[in-house]
């Protein structure tokens, strides 16, 4: 038995919500991209999806949600906005229901966003360079002074002792 493969424009409403989800996106948004009437749309891409649009969408919101709860310090609320929803409330209860804990219960089973942070190679390296030295070395006529953070040149040059 061979898959049957989805009609172009129900994809098409498809990519609608998967990349306009934090917007105000309908049906009848995701209907006008198929090119279909809104109870013909929700029967074709039921059929082919095996979920209403609706749901479709609300499961794209609910999954960028659990990924912003992974890798950002954002609040709940804000998150809950970030993907378009506008109740907290009804976030969260929803949340639940396809994660099978709060929001906020979610966010602590993972390491904290920071853990994950990327910091440019270039950054860590001005970073973790040592600092100028502040002991006091003796010159060699004797005096005191603050050892200076370059080296030498002879601390370059190899060492030119016969092998042995």
């Amino acid at each position: 038995m061979t898959a049957v493969h989805p009609a172009r424009h129900l994809l098409r409403a498809k990519d609608l919500v998967d990349v306009r989800f934090a917007e105000p996106v309908t049906v009848d948004h995701m209907a006008a991209a198929a090119g279909l009437s809104r109870a013909h749309f929700t029967r074709a891409f039921t059929t082919a999806f095996g979920e209403s649009p609706h749901a479709y969408l609300q499961t794209r919101r609910l999954e960028r949600a659990a990924a912003m709860l992974r890798s950002t310090d954002r609040s709940v609320a804000d998150i809950c906005m970030a993907v378009g929803l506008s109740s907290v409330g009804s976030f969260t209860t929803s949340f639940t229901r396809a994660f099978g804990r709060t929001p906020t219960a979610y966010r602590a089973s993972f390491p904290a966003a920071a853990t994950f942070a990327h910091v440019p190679a270039c950054v860590l390296r001005v970073y973790s360079r040592p600092g100028p030295s502040t002991r006091v070395e003796k010159t060699a006529h004797g005096k005191k002074t603050a050892a200076s953070p370059r080296r030498s040149v002879e601390s370059h040059t190899p060492d030119k002792s016969p092998p042995g």
